[in-house]
């Protein structure tokens, strides 16, 4: 994953627990590295391991991590790193939502190694709809439930998330139904 990502679970850690706290998460997890730079790409390890490392040192579940982690990352690193990219999703939520399997194409032009995943949108209502996530990547769909809920919170519209169907029941991908 790029640095950008490492960065956001530091900048997490850091604003919300502090510099101690991620200087302890760092050891744990043997990352060496003072500074990540956003552009580069890093072993997925590096970040998987942060974030399990997090939720050892934190004393929560890692996947209280990776929710808090997606909320903090359309809060704070997507708004703030990428403003008019986030403000091109839409409007509002559902709008976004709808828009959400373009979103990876154009930050691709920013980040050309990137590995996105894919996302899909159907069952779509007035009030919500159903989000199918495909990833080569395993263990972050709770990152992408924070994400939702973080899309949430960015557009000031309270959310219902449910989780209706995973790999982890056998399918090959991860779906979510969204209310609104």
């Amino acid at each position: 994953m790029y640095g950008l990502v490492n960065k956001g679970i530091q900048g997490l850690i850091t604003d919300n627990y502090g510099v101690d706290i991620w200087e302890k998460v760092k050891e744990k997890s043997n990352v060496s590295t003072d500074l990540f730079l956003s552009n580069e790409p890093y072993p997925d390890e590096i970040t998987y391991d942060l974030a399990h490392d997090a939720a050892e040192v934190l004393n929560i579940s890692l996947n209280e991590v990776l929710i808090n982690f997606g909320e903090y990352w359309v809060i704070n690193t997507g708004q703030k790193s990428y403003g008019s990219l986030m403000q091109a999703g839409g409007s509002g939520l559902k709008e976004f939502l709808i828009n959400l399997p373009n979103f990876h194409s154009r930050v691709m032009l920013i980040y050309p190694k990137l590995t996105p995943p894919e996302f899909n949108v159907t069952d779509i209502n007035e009030r919500s709809l159903t989000i199918h996530y495909y990833s080569n990547r395993q263990g972050l769909k709770y990152f992408v439930y924070g994400l939702i809920s973080g899309l949430g919170k960015m557009y000031d519209q309270p959310v219902k998330i449910e989780i209706i169907n995973s790999r982890d029941n056998g399918s090959d991908h991860e779906e979510f139904r969204v209310e609104w």
